[in-house]
């Protein structure tokens, strides 16, 4: 192979390569939604144990929208319905992501950090770390990803 040919299937496979990673992290090619029943019994299972600091990603509808918190960073704030019945809390950080454009029954997904509590819990971290230090999560509805 000659030393230009060389050079630009290399630069092509880097390229490929850079944007399959940019495609991954912000949605393009992400494999499907994880299966609801899969998901929410780590939840379940999570508030049984009373567990804390566990990265999830769960899909679930929309119980109820509640009004922001505005106590230090803003955020919007609503309830996940599991098939358990239990009630998850979402506390999703306004002033780093972009408000996800919702309505009851909208089934969502989300990958965030649960904490636990004696209502079911917060789902939270559902945005990109602004430090780069972690993942960090995102919501997915409707085609997008906001992080």
């Amino acid at each position: 192979m000659s030393r230009p040919l060389l050079r630009l299937v290399s630069v092509a496979v880097f390229a490929a390569v850079l944007l399959a990673g940019w495609l991954l992290r912000d949605g393009g090619f992400s494999p499907a939604p994880s299966e609801p029943s899969a998901s929410t019994a780590v939840l379940d299972r999570a508030f049984a144990e009373r567990r804390s600091n566990l990265w999830v990603t769960v899909t679930a509808p929309v119980e109820r929208l509640l009004p922001d918190d505005r106590k230090g960073n803003p955020h919007q704030r609503f309830l996940l319905r599991l098939p358990s019945g239990l009630t998850v809390l979402v506390a999703h950080n306004i002033e780093l992501a972009e408000r996800v454009p919702l309505t009851v029954g909208d089934t969502v997904e989300i990958r965030g950090e649960y904490e636990w509590n004696d209502k079911g819990g917060v789902l939270h971290w559902t945005h990109h770390d602004p430090s780069g230090r972690r993942d960090g999560g995102h919501i997915r509805y409707d085609g997008r990803v906001y992080r």
